[in-house]
């Protein structure tokens, strides 16, 4: 299938075969199918993980600003850049991983965690239309654990432990929790073409956050290419060096499983 999301002023050119068999979108049969398997269930965890993740943020930020130094602030930018690209990094592998192997059928992580998957490469506004708890809850769940060991630390350590030993090390860890937490956000405003902030648009055009230009590039479909998006700054390089085909030709290679099946499955949905 040969397709990116539309754009403003654009339209999508599909084949004639495909036009028969898919219109994308809301309406699309699959899209459809997928959208009503969110349930009440996922909406209470998403909503417990969104309040534990922020409130754990502001506890850790107010101590990480309590300890703050001059003298930290050239590995504070170092964190910060570094945090960044591990996020893009990690946001890739799994975008990579949700979007190429397993199934919406899937015990517990079908529905809860692939299902979205699924849903955007046939309707990829859709994100658009989630509320803030739909779209951060799940990032929010991943960053759980390193938010509450981090303010385990701050709870049973002295300040001036925290100082001297490790102060780099969690701004660090902090930064990247922060990107990891806010890259469905930053997602959601890469296909976000009208009233965005002023603020959010400087970010994307400065290419400090995923570009809405860029991240087009990822839904050609069979959306194989530029999977990373925090940031969006290792897609070329890893492009380049055909990172995400090597591992699924390696990993198709020891399980004889085909990259993106379940994908395709849902995109063919007429009914």
């Amino acid at each position: 299938m040969a397709g990116a999301e539309d754009g403003p002023g654009q339209q999508l050119e599909l084949d004639e075969d495909e036009a028969a068999c898919c219109r994308w979108g809301a309406q699309h049969a699959g899209a459809r199918e997928l959208a009503a398997l969110y349930s009440p269930g996922k909406r209470f965890q998403e909503w417990c993980c969104v309040v534990l993740c922020f409130s754990l943020i502001a506890h850790n930020l107010v101590h990480l600003l309590l300890l703050a130094r001059w003298e930290h602030t050239p590995l504070i930018i170092l964190g910060v850049v570094a945090g960044a690209l591990i996020a893009d990094f990690l946001s890739g592998l799994v975008h990579w991983g949700a979007d190429t192997w397993g199934s919406v059928e899937l015990p517990v992580v079908g529905k809860a965690f692939i299902r979205p998957f699924r849903e955007h490469h046939i309707d990829p506004t859709a994100i658009t239309r989630h509320d803030f708890i739909e779209t951060n809850g799940d990032n929010c769940l991943v960053t759980l654990l390193p938010l509450l060991n981090m303010a385990y630390k701050f709870r049973t350590q002295s300040p001036e432990a925290l100082e001297q030993l490790c102060y780099p090390w969690e701004c660090f860890v902090f930064c990247l929790i922060i990107f990891g937490t806010f890259t469905n956000q930053i997602h959601k405003w890469s296909h976000t073409y009208f009233g965005l902030p002023r603020w959010v648009i400087l970010l994307q055009d400065w290419h400090v956050i995923l570009p809405r230009k860029h991240h087009r590039i990822h839904h050609v479909s069979p959306h194989e290419t530029y999977f990373c998006i925090t940031t969006g700054w290792l897609n070329y390089p890893l492009e380049k060096i055909g990172f995400w085909r090597r591992l699924e030709d390696l990993i198709q290679g020891l399980t004889g499983e085909k990259p993106r099946a379940d994908d395709m499955k849902w995109a063919q949905k007429i009914k």
